[in-house]
């Protein structure tokens, strides 16, 4: 599902466009004169160091922008004229007025190289036309005079220009730099407005790093509007996120997969108290789905059942969620109850609400109703913008919109099939079929029933296709000749000729063939007994049917994962409850049964130690987690990695840490070293700063600094 953004948006947008750049380098006249030796040693000795701004680094992004932006001018080029204040001024003026964006950075160079900053203005002026470049080569130049500057100058600069340069990075796909530059605006106390950062956001989210960095910045944000609540600051309102940024971020970790940040993320909506449009609970059941979570799906699904017509095409993805589930827990009575209340819905659900009905909200519990401390989710599943569109392109694998319905896709259908074709019960299928045909909650409308047996008839089910011909003729809802014929042909070609006696004489009983003798009826069949051919003229074609691909391919990827989703279940519902001992039991049962743990046990396990400040115990698990990795029954993600340095690095584990950026590094994974330089020098700023390795006074202490000062090099830290 991707979300269009608001009219307002998109003019904001527009503002980085509204003049073209000429980046045609003006024939200025060439200077002859060189500047004395003393002035030439003087200029080449101010040398502008690498920035330092508060805690925030620029980690220049593996980028050539690391070197020195005066070094890339040579001094050749400065004259007597040049060394004239005046003059110089003048042609960086009027470079920047004719939009000469290189010939403007070279003459902004030799000013400051024998004057200093110019006014602030021109300062400003320069940014700016730095920023309407798509030329990444000048973005990364702006962000290093904004380095400097707020080092030397800090009071230049002002929060729109940097919000402009974040908005240009983000939009030319460079978010790290985009990141940095935010995150000097909330050091600073002055975060753009929510609607020019959610319009940065959206450029970030498009891309897996970018949805990482953006999505540790609103976690950021959220721990920043938190203190500022708790200690009644003015600046709590201006940080506050809104409902949008938490659906560009939340969105991106579905199409992503993250899964465990998206779960992070989500919870701190009610944290910061921002309400969930009919946006977010899309994305919030898809969250849920990702990391098998049904019964936290179903708490939403009261109220989702009660929105007006409307409404449900958009509402479509929450049920495909909820059903998914049904099915991966193997609960083919939950999803068959699911699939008869989708058939009645367009019959119960209002046209139109009122007003006020249609904008009431709801809380909805985060983990347990039987938990005494917990969050409550504010739910509005009837607010979407005003001026906003909602563009369906998400996946469309169970539940599909057709014709003002919520019909089932033929995945669905061949999931129902199969289900109830393992458990035996043709009975209760035909019923199901029979239902959903009635109500035409399918892509096979009016055809459902004979699709379903023309389907099983071409896998070889013959049995379980008969069984529905006499389960619809007995429901009194008796199947054409067709489905008859084809059924009896595939009894032939078997060389079943008992079960084909036994039909024909049904088919009689039902008034077909009345004219025809047996013997008939099977010369006419005759060349399927002697060449296997089709009879085509009394069947319909045998070649599989899309219905039938679909049950072959569910078939294929059916694995029986539903023990896995149960325990997994239990395990996160102990670890939000913070039974710690249960939800180790659970986990040991799984062990003992040689049920496969997968990332979601491990997640669930180490959320619940770090929340009771375990750490000790996650190094155990770890030790688990690396058995299973070992052994290649295990997989785990970026997020999870991070998770795990986080809270090793909050403990003081830092050969744990060392071993994660590790394993990071090596699966091409990225590393949000401001997050970890950021954490570190807030608990462990002073560590072992004036004790080396040599001085050590046990093996354990010299292991331990020599980790610490591998990660104080790695991170930057000085």
């Amino acid at each position: 599902m991707a979300l269009i953004v608001t009219k307002e948006f998109l003019m904001l947008n527009h503002f980085i466009k509204r003049r073209p750049l000429c980046f045609c380098v003006a024939s200025a006249i060439r200077r002859t004169a060189l500047i004395s030796n003393y002035d030439r040693e003087s200029v080449l000795s101010r040398k502008i160091e690498k920035p330092v701004v508060s805690s925030v680094r620029y980690e220049q992004h593996q980028i050539s922008s690391t070197r020195d932006f005066c070094a890339s001018v040579q001094p050749e080029r400065l004259c007597w004229e040049g060394s004239s204040h005046a003059i110089m001024l003048k042609r960086l003026k009027k470079a920047l007025k004719e939009q000469q964006v290189n010939e403007a950075w070279e003459s902004f160079i030799d000013f400051k190289r024998l004057h200093g900053f110019p006014e602030d203005f021109i300062i400003r002026k320069l940014i700016t036309e730095l920023c309407y470049s798509s030329d990444p080569h000048w973005l990364l130049k702006a962000c290093d005079i904004v380095l400097v500057i707020l080092k030397e100058r800090s009071d230049i600069l002002q929060s729109d220009i940097l919000a402009k340069l974040s908005l240009s990075l983000a939009r030319s796909q460079m978010p790290k730099p985009a990141t940095m530059i935010l995150r000097i605006l909330l050091e600073k106390q002055n975060l753009p407005p929510m609607n020019v950062l959610c319009l940065v956001v959206l450029h970030m989210v498009k891309t897996q790093v970018g949805t990482d960095l953006a999505s540790n910045f609103l976690v950021q944000i959220c721990h920043c509007f938190q203190r500022f609540s708790v200690n009644k600051s003015i600046h709590a309102k201006l940080v506050k996120p809104n409902t949008m940024i938490f659906n560009l971020v939340l969105d991106a970790c579905v199409r992503f997969k993250l899964s465990f940040k998206g779960q992070q993320i989500m919870e701190l909506m009610p944290q910061t108290g921002v309400v969930a449009d009919a946006h977010s609970i899309i994305i919030i059941a898809q969250i849920h789905e990702l990391n098998g979570q049904r019964d936290e799906i179903q708490k939403y699904k009261s109220h989702i059942d009660q929105v007006s017509a409307p409404f449900m095409q958009h509402y479509r993805h929450f049920y495909d969620s909820l059903l998914s589930l049904h099915f991966k827990f193997n609960d083919i009575e939950a999803a068959t109850e699911l699939v008869l209340q989708m058939c009645d819905y367009h019959e119960s659900l209002p046209i139109q609400r009122d007003r006020k009905i249609s904008q009431r909200s709801y809380l909805v519990p985060i983990g347990s109703h039987n938990l005494k401390s917990g969050l409550n989710m504010q739910i509005l599943p009837e607010l979407l913008l005003c001026d906003s569109v909602l563009k369906i392109e998400g996946k469309q694998e169970l539940v599909l919109y057709w014709n003002g319905k919520l019909v089932l896709s033929n995945r669905a259908l061949a999931k129902l099939i199969n289900g109830y074709k393992k458990g035996g019960d043709t009975c209760k299928l035909s019923e199901i079929l029979l239902k959903i045909q009635k109500e035409l909650c399918s892509l096979r409308g009016s055809r459902l029933c004979s699709d379903v047996i023309d389907a099983c008839i071409n896998l070889g089910w013959l049995e379980t296709a008969h069984d529905l011909l006499d389960d619809m003729d007995a429901a009194g809802a008796p199947m054409g000749l067709t489905a008859f014929m084809s059924l009896l042909e595939a009894y032939y070609r078997g060389k079943m000729l008992r079960e084909a006696k036994a039909l024909l004489k049904q088919m009689r009983k039902a008034g077909f063939l009345s004219s025809l003798s047996d013997e008939m009826v099977v010369s006419k069949c005759q060349p399927i007994l002697d060449t296997s051919s089709t009879c085509t003229n009394v069947s319909s074609s045998i070649s599989k049917s899309d219905l039938a691909n679909a049950l072959v391919q569910e078939m294929r990827d059916e694995k029986d994962a539903s023990v896995v989703y149960q325990f997994n279940s239990s395990i996160n519902f102990f670890c939000k409850a913070k039974m710690m001992d249960d939800a180790l039991k659970t986990y040991r049962r799984m062990q003992e049964m040689k049920i496969q743990p997968t990332e979601q046990t491990f997640t669930y396990l180490l959320y619940g130690y770090s929340s009771l400040g375990m750490i000790r115990t996650i190094t155990i698990l770890w030790g688990d987690i690396k058995r299973n990795m070992e052994s290649g029954n295990l997989v785990v993600s970026r997020d999870l990695y991070e998770y795990l340095l986080l809270n090793f690095l909050h403990g003081g584990y830092f050969e744990r840490v060392m071993e994660i950026i590790d394993l990071m590094k090596e699966h091409g994974m990225y590393t949000d070293k401001w997050l970890y330089r950021s954490e570190f020098v807030k608990l462990h700023k002073n560590l072992y700063r004036n004790l080396k390795a040599s001085e050590a006074r046990t093996e354990a202490q010299r292991k331990r600094i020599k980790y610490v000062e591998r990660f104080r090099k790695w991170a930057g830290v000085d």
